[in-house]
């Protein structure tokens, strides 16, 4: 196989998987980044308490599933506040 063949092949996947990504949230980008903005912030003035008490304070002022969003989290590596900001935000880099 070819560099350029390999390079659209790859491509073509990264593609693939942002679109699951995108269609697998269970809010809105918007939300999302108003979700990691929240934590930012709090997080500066407390530590992470190795749970989502923030994460869920914001979904609760905010009327959303926590349970649908909590899986949505585990399912990308996030099993606390701090890990959502260093392992979902990141997804939304990609």
């Amino acid at each position: 196989m070819d560099k350029l063949k390999k390079k659209r092949l790859r491509a073509d996947y990264k593609k693939q998987e942002r679109q699951k990504f995108e269609e697998s949230l269970p809010l809105s980008r918007e939300l999302f980044f108003d979700l990691f903005d929240f934590l930012d912030v709090e997080l500066e003035y407390q530590a992470c308490q190795d749970d989502f008490l923030l994460t869920q304070t914001f979904l609760e002022e905010h009327n959303v599933d926590i349970e649908t969003v909590r899986d949505f989290l585990e399912a990308n590596g996030a099993y606390c506040d701090c890990e959502v900001l260093f392992n979902v935000a990141e997804r939304f880099e990609e």
